[in-house]
């Protein structure tokens, strides 16, 4: 219930959305003659807030923050025992449904992990990722990412594929229980960068140590971050996307879900 909830009351309070809502009900207020100038008002003044919110860079300054919280993986030399990938790279229902795997803008956290699977060959990889849309169960992500690495090579006996979770905080738990690392093994936890900081604080919580392996960069950091955007889509997007990972990373420390607000190494 608390994970449907959440989804519902994100929807609404994503900022695109909400910009678009607030626009649509300064027009209806519009309507009626005793709030016509309000309504007129709010519209317009939600019309500017969506273009410069989108072409500005403000989405960056949300993000950024987030993303350089863990530095880019360096191999150090030390042997890794496993390696774990967090879903969210593959549209799994489209994926379903054209029998071929789908992918989104996050596809290098697979990019990256068959990368690192060759690099590491005796490392073990567990793929978490498991369906759950608003409304209902959906098709699973974890078990097609798995096929996928198969087909490229992967020797099967080396994946774990951890489908039962639907969130941040159950792809922690449920990839412990699968993966039972022992005391001194390491294990890179690769996600997105503007990620990381939420996933590493769940995987502490649920006693599972990982070093992180963000990919996936939406700003590019330095004098980049400064950079207006060229299309107002671009920048809501990714506003959308920053907002919404500073609200879990809020939520999941007041619900307990991880036991630092900000993680760091």
């Amino acid at each position: 219930m608390f994970y449907t909830l959440s989804k519902i009351a994100w929807f609404f309070a994503t900022p695109s959305n909400l910009l678009v809502s607030l626009i649509l009900l300064g027009l209806l207020l519009a309507l009626f003659k005793q709030v016509r100038p309000f309504g007129i008002g709010l519209s317009i003044a939600m019309t500017l807030a969506t273009i410069t919110l989108g072409l500005s860079p403000i989405a960056s300054y949300v993000l950024t923050p987030l993303e350089e919280r863990f530095p880019p993986f360096r191999d150090d030399g030390r042997p890794v025992d496993g390696i774990v990938l967090l879903g969210g790279s593959v549209e799994a229902a489209d994926s379903a449904s054209r029998g071929t795997i789908v992918s989104n803008e996050s596809a290098e956290r697979v990019l990256d992990t068959i990368q690192l699977a060759h690099r590491y060959p005796k490392a073990r990889i567990l793929i978490s990722g498991g369906g759950g849309t608003v409304f209902g169960d959906g098709a699973a992500e974890a078990p097609i990412v798995a096929a996928y690495l198969k087909s490229v090579g992967i020797d099967p006996a080396r994946i774990l594929v951890e489908d039962r979770s639907r969130t941040t905080a159950e792809n922690a738990i449920y990839s412990r229980e699968l993966a039972k690392p022992r005391e001194g093994e390491r294990w890179l936890l690769v996600t997105s960068a503007w990620h990381m900081p939420r996933a590493v604080g769940v995987f502490e919580k649920a006693a599972f140590p990982v070093t992180p392996y963000p990919v996936d960069f939406r700003t590019g950091g330095g004098r980049n971050t400064h950079r207006p955007f060229a299309f107002v889509s671009e920048g809501l997007r990714r506003l959308d996307l920053g907002t919404k990972e500073w609200a879990g990373q809020i939520g999941y420390y007041v619900t307990g879900r991880t036991a630092r607000l900000f993680p760091d190494s």
